[in-house]
């Protein structure tokens, strides 16, 4: 895959694909288990990756259209009843560079497969790159909208 950027051109390979059984909005579920599967000439690179409880995967929306990729204002999960804002605020699969990011669970390592929980991509998903999660990646005091507050209030299960 290939981008051309200011009269340059950003060449991405993918490192290996997603494997999953996960259809339609299934892949949101964040319990499922999913397996990243890395090219083999890459084994080398998952070397300590083991150690870690958590990375980030990062790849390739190849599901968005050329014509999606121009949206640049949604409502948050569709919600028309909250307000919409520009595609970098929300996280949405809609962007200029579809690229996605997921932090998941890892749940085993052997040889060239790392098997994940909370992984929403779908099968045969370009995977970009495997980054490990650290105390770095946790910021304090961060701050949402209200909107986003009120999804996720939402999504809490009640209690009575």
């Amino acid at each position: 895959m290939q981008v051309l950027v200011l009269g340059k051109r950003i060449c991405l390979r993918p490192i290996g694909f997603v494997e999953t059984d996960a259809v339609g909005d299934k892949v949101k579920d964040r319990t499922r288990l999913s397996k990243v599967v890395v090219n083999s000439s890459l084994i080398p690179a998952l070397e300590g990756i083991e150690g870690f409880s958590h990375v980030y995967v990062l790849f390739w929306l190849d599901r968005i259209t050329r014509n999606q990729r121009k949206t640049r204002r949604v409502h948050p999960r569709g919600r028309k009843d909250l307000p919409q804002v520009g595609v970098f605020t929300a996280r949405t699969n809609l962007r200029p560079n579809p690229i996605g990011l997921t932090l998941v669970e890892l749940i085993s390592v052997r040889d060239n497969v790392l098997t994940v929980r909370g992984l929403d991509a779908f099968d045969g998903t370009p995977v970009l790159d495997v980054k490990t999660h650290d105390i770095w990646d946790t910021a304090k005091n961060t701050r949402v909208p209200q909107w986003w507050t009120t999804l996720e209030k939402e999504k809490a299960p009640k209690t009575e």
